[in-house]
């Protein structure tokens, strides 16, 4: 059964950010008789016109739009606690409309791309189950994926490949892949709430720690970003290179990927800055 999560906004009901089954995540059942017994009829009232007034197309579970009012209704029995719009709105208070989540993913491989995206979404739009892409099962990611590209207004996605990343570090090399991304839009934001790190970019942003796990905006784009780079190393990188196993650990450093690299040698897409003591170990052998 799922689980519901109650959110009002309307200053006539006295609540905001209430969650009615907190502490209940095992139990959605006690969650439900809690809601039909304790919840007021207002909410159910307040249920009915969010139903009929939401003006989005949604096309996962059922979803609500904050300007109405809300209800949510999660399918995987999970309920969170996290106001992932929190940042959005202090945004919107300040009148800033076109809000760019922006990630990147693929810091720590061994081989490829980082990749990183911009995601600009309506205001007040809520995706159920949108979070830190490497909190999502590949399956959840990929249909997330589709809603986040059908409801965004603007997606961006920039790639900075290994030999690049040699030069500048990777530090840099991420920062000019979520630069990329930003001027991919095709909209530009008008302010820009970032991963942990400045883009260098002449537009307003705030640099949030964890802001994949605290914004949706970040998470979407971390959710482009992830799937993006995944379905590379899927599909053209693992062709190209088909005995190093890049479908499987997605060039991270697996002690297959590494062994493989012991093996056969560096490709000319992996990071020679990142392979230090593999490529010694190698020298070792032969």
């Amino acid at each position: 059964m799922a689980v519901l999560r109650w959110r009002l906004h309307k200053p006539a009901l006295h609540r905001t950010d209430y969650n009615v089954v907190n502490g209940w995540k095992s139990q959605p059942i006690v969650g439900w008789l809690f809601l039909f017994l304790r919840a007021p009829k207002s909410l159910f009232e307040q249920f009915n016109k969010t139903k009929e007034g939401c003006p989005h197309k949604h096309s996962y579970g059922k979803l609500m739009c904050k300007r109405f009012g809300e209800i949510i209704i999660g399918g995987e029995g999970k309920v969170s606690t996290v106001d992932m719009l929190l940042y959005e709105k202090e945004c919107w208070e300040q009148s800033f409309r076109h809000i760019a989540g922006v990630d990147e993913v693929g810091r720590g491989c061994l081989f490829g791309d980082v990749v990183a995206a911009a995601v600009i979404l309506p205001e007040g739009l809520i995706i159920e189950g949108v979070d830190d892409s490497k909190k999502l099962t590949a399956k959840k990611r990929d249909a997330l994926f589709e809603i986040i590209m059908e409801q965004a207004l603007a997606v961006g996605v920039g790639h900075v490949d290994s030999r690049v990343i040699d030069e500048i570090n990777i530090k840099q090399a991420s920062r000019l892949a979520m630069k990329k991304a930003i001027e991919g839009l095709n909209q530009m934001p008008d302010y820009m709430l970032v991963d942990a790190e400045k883009v260098d970019l002449p537009l307003p942003q705030r640099a949030i720690i964890k802001g994949d796990a605290n914004s949706q905006s970040i998470a979407a784009a971390s959710i482009v970003a992830k799937v993006t780079r995944d379905r590379l190393c899927e599909g053209l990188w693992h062709e190209w290179y088909p005995d190093y196993g890049i479908a499987i650990h997605k060039g991270y450093a697996t002690k297959l990927h590494r062994e493989q690299i012991t093996t056969l040698g560096a490709t000319p897409m992996h990071r020679r800055s990142f392979l230090g003591r593999i490529m010694a170990e190698q020298q070792t052998l032969f």
